[in-house]
């Protein structure tokens, strides 16, 4: 019996220094990087691909080239995509034209203005940063965040009332209280699942879910009543924040470039210091990958999956109190387009890694602000990219799938990485 004892708690070390290990073997890393960044990538590839595709398939005017001619079909087909493509790039990255006219000028506010529609995409992708390392943080910690939608709204709620209700503070010190505010907010709304999961069990996935309904009706109560904006006739609205409490934006309207968008950076930064440089971002890891092995290691399994699920909160809190302190400047029940719910897309597509989450956040930041464009241009209904992002997701979902596609060969068993307990549900 203490033999048997004894080998599991030494599989459990072997974990630990395994997840630890940091390999000098450059062809391991290029191969690991390749291995790790090919499916996402073709993903999106794919992903635009058929996305063309329907973009032709919900033109009328292909439909009508098709009846003269099989080529002249193809060619309106490829008009259409490109002009689509074309709309959806000039609206999310700006007009390649007018950025060389307007260096070649010098004027900055001709500069400003062409370069504008790239900082807009920055702009979108600030809060899908935030929420996709909520999501990448729980994940890491075999922790399945499907609440952060709600943990995005309490966070919201906090900064809001923070931002208002507190005068007298100086910028430097009030714009942080706020925001700090915020993440408290999304980490009390994370510790809750989190310390049912650990001392009852209860998974994680369906008291989330719940949550984000108390924290929609919680949070509509709450500017309906006691957060009400007086004189807004009933109208469920929080009061305007103070301008010591404001993020600052970096431009004159309608300029919205803000310097939460280099918060979020410097955050996910700090994820990734936390989980692969320290020492409770490698218990979090090792908790998240096997918990049967990590209890057996002497790790606390319980403190660990609370502190998770309250740090993947309190991240989701920056996301609600970032866009509150940035852009909205005070808190409606309208806050949120789901950032919270495209969130767990941008983790998986990530591979749950900070940098893969930045990336995949700025990717789509573009496309949501390029659809806009598209559909005014083309006449291209604005759900194409939403199909396309769920086209990605997909792909990447079902690796097999592109393995397929462009003949890939699986990695070897070596190379892989085997989360024992699933989504977080398994003990």
């Amino acid at each position: 019996m203490k033999r048997q004892k004894q080998s599991k708690v030494d599989a459990g070390k072997v974990l630990i220094q395994e997840l630890n290990r940091d390999s000098k073997d450059k062809g391991t890393h290029k191969r690991s990087f390749w291995s790790v960044i090919s499916i996402p990538a073709l993903a999106i590839i794919t992903g635009l691909i058929l996305g063309a595709v329907l973009i032709a398939a919900t033109s009328f005017s292909v439909y009508a080239a098709f009846k003269e001619s099989f080529f002249a079909g193809i060619k309106e087909s490829l008009v259409e995509i490109g002009i689509s493509y074309k709309a959806m790039f000039q609206g999310s990255i700006g007009d390649p034209v007018k950025i060389i006219n307007a260096l070649k000028v010098g004027d900055p506010k001709l500069i400003r203005e062409a370069v504008n529609p790239f900082l807009e995409s920055l702009v979108q992708a600030t809060p899908y940063i935030f929420a996709g390392l909520a999501v990448a943080l729980g994940f890491r910690a075999g922790l399945f965040n499907i609440g952060v939608e709600g943990q995005l709204f309490m966070g919201a709620a906090f900064a809001t009332y923070v931002g208002y209700a507190v005068t007298g503070l100086p910028s430097y010190i009030h714009m942080p209280l706020a925001l700090l505010a915020g993440a408290l907010g999304g980490a009390i709304w994370g510790f809750i699942p989190g310390f049912l999961k650990a001392t009852t069990g209860g998974h994680e996935v369906i008291n989330t879910i719940m949550m984000n309904w108390i924290a929609f009706r919680l949070t509509e109560w709450m500017l309906a009543v006691p957060m009400n904006r007086p004189g807004s006739g009933g109208m469920p609205i929080s009061p305007i924040i103070q301008k010591s409490a404001e993020i600052p934006q970096f431009f004159k309207s309608p300029i919205r470039f803000h310097l939460g968008f280099f918060i979020a950076l410097a955050v996910a930064w700090m994820v990734w210091w936390f989980l692969f440089k320290t020492t409770w971002g490698l218990n979090l890891r090792t908790v998240g990958t096997n918990p049967r092995a990590a209890k057996y290691a002497g790790l606390n399994v319980l403190k660990t999956t609370i502190l998770g699920m309250s740090l993947s909160g309190a991240l989701a809190g920056l996301a609600g109190g970032t866009q509150i302190l940035a852009i909205n400047r005070s808190m409606a029940l309208g806050l949120s387009s789901g950032y919270g719910y495209d969130s767990i897309a941008l983790a998986l597509i990530g591979n749950s890694h900070p940098l893969g989450v930045v990336l995949t956040s700025i990717l789509f930041g573009i496309l949501r602000n390029g659809a806009t464009k598209m559909m005014v241009v083309s006449q291209i209904p604005i759900d194409i990219i939403s199909v396309v992002q769920a086209l990605v997701l997909m792909f990447v979902a079902a690796p097999a799938i592109i393995r397929t596609i462009y003949r890939l060969r699986k990695p070897k068993l070596e190379e892989t990485t085997v989360f024992v307990s699933g989504w977080g549900g398994g003990k």
